[in-house]
């Protein structure tokens, strides 16, 4: 990080960007940036007045990540300081957590920095060019403010080829940890830092694993249960839970999961949830609560009819074989599917099925992971908690 960044030019477009509070600047808004090198840089416009400074990126069509207002040098200190300010803020919306999200990106505006904490155990991604050239920084700081056991970069996001990046996953600082046991509420959760999903989890639903399990009763149902993340959270106020997942592997780590707490009522089917809901429909079988979080079916904007298409399939066969007060808890993690759009799949869905619905909690992802309001791609995740009359 470099005291004395080089200046970009950018246009009055970018500009107008930057006032409406995001901090994306697109390449096309960037005027004079030939011989830039990635890193920090000082955002001018064409009159030459001082706008910020932000990242650059020599490939990306995200061109600019804002970073500050702020003349003073975005160097290791003020790094120092942004993360110190996010580990006091999840104090407040984490405490007691032993796995949750320590920097989320822009949320903490720190664009492109993502730094999961497993208990002892730090995970990091540095997903654009100049966020990556303070890796070394960042290890620095994790070590000096927190003394963790490891700290390894998962740096396998498809994200970083859009940058130029190679994928690289490993142990950056400590010992060699690859596996760890953590607590969510009492539940017992292995994560593989080095090959699970994200960073070794989906730490994004961990106040929704906690909302559903307060509906939770008789007879449950997790789809996409991956290593049995509601499943688990589900158990201990049911008679019984069912796990589907298309992955024998993932399967495999949820019975692990089981195993680690010891407890006998749930099951695991590998299978196409699809599939599964529309054979337990045929089937006649009733669950009393149901659990649908699948994967992003609209990674892309021109994907979103067909996601929509999903999202009602699922839904119309969940709202199906769910009996009369039982509780449809249903998520989207795609970005361009946005809260309203999921709502009114589910209604048609409701009608289609013949079905009265109740909407009990309209929830989104953990408060670890902020939501700017003016950058809308920060709110991503989606979770409806419904109630069938």
């Amino acid at each position: 990080m470099i005291a004395n960044a080089p200046t970009v030019t950018i246009t009055s477009r970018g500009i107008e960007r930057l006032a409406s509070g995001h901090l994306w600047i697109y390449r096309s808004d960037v005027l004079n940036s030939a011989s830039v090198e990635p890193g920090v840089v000082r955002l001018i416009d064409k009159k030459s007045h001082f706008w910020g400074q932000a990242l650059y990126s020599t490939q990306s069509q995200i061109a600019l990540r804002f970073l500050t207002r702020e003349e003073r040098p975005f160097d290791a200190a003020f790094l120092a300081e942004r993360i110190r300010a996010a580990a006091a803020f999840r104090e407040q919306v984490a405490a007691g957590a032993q796995a949750y999200r320590l920097v989320a990106s822009e949320g903490d505006l720190l664009p492109s920095l993502i730094i999961d904490r497993y208990g002892e155990c730090f995970v990091i991604q540095t997903l654009s060019q100049g966020m990556d050239r303070m890796k070394s920084t960042v290890v620095e700081i994790l070590e000096r403010e927190f003394s963790p056991l490891t700290i390894l970069e998962r740096n396998d996001a498809a994200v970083r080829t859009l940058e130029g990046l190679p994928e690289q996953c490993g142990v950056l600082a400590g010992e060699q940890v690859r596996e760890i046991v953590v607590e969510e509420d009492g539940v017992k959760m292995c994560f593989d830092l080095l090959h699970g999903q994200k960073t070794g989890g989906f730490l994004d639903q961990r106040e929704n694993r906690a909302a559903a399990a307060t509906y939770a009763r008789g007879r449950a149902l997790d789809c996409f249960t991956y290593a049995g993340g509601f499943a688990l959270a589900l158990a201990r106020h049911c008679d019984s839970v069912l796990g589907v997942d298309s992955s024998p592997e993932v399967l495999q780590q949820a019975q692990r999961n089981q195993r680690l707490n010891g407890w006998a009522n749930l099951q695991w089917k590998e299978a196409n949830c699809f599939d599964f809901l529309k054979a337990a429909d045929q089937e006649k079988q009733r669950f009393d609560t149901v659990v649908i979080d699948p994967p992003a079916f609209a990674r892309q904007k021109s994907n979103l009819d067909s996601a929509l298409r999903g999202y009602k399939e699922l839904n119309l066969r969940a709202l199906k074989i769910l009996n009369p007060g039982g509780y449809l808890v249903t998520c989207s993690c795609s970005h361009h599917v946005s809260e309203a759009d999921l709502l009114e799949v589910i209604a048609d869905a409701a009608l289609d099925a013949h079905r009265m619905v109740a909407v009990v909690e309209r929830r989104t992802q953990s408060r670890d992971h902020p939501i700017l309001l003016t950058v809308p791609e920060t709110h991503y995740l989606k979770c409806l908690i419904l109630r069938v009359l």
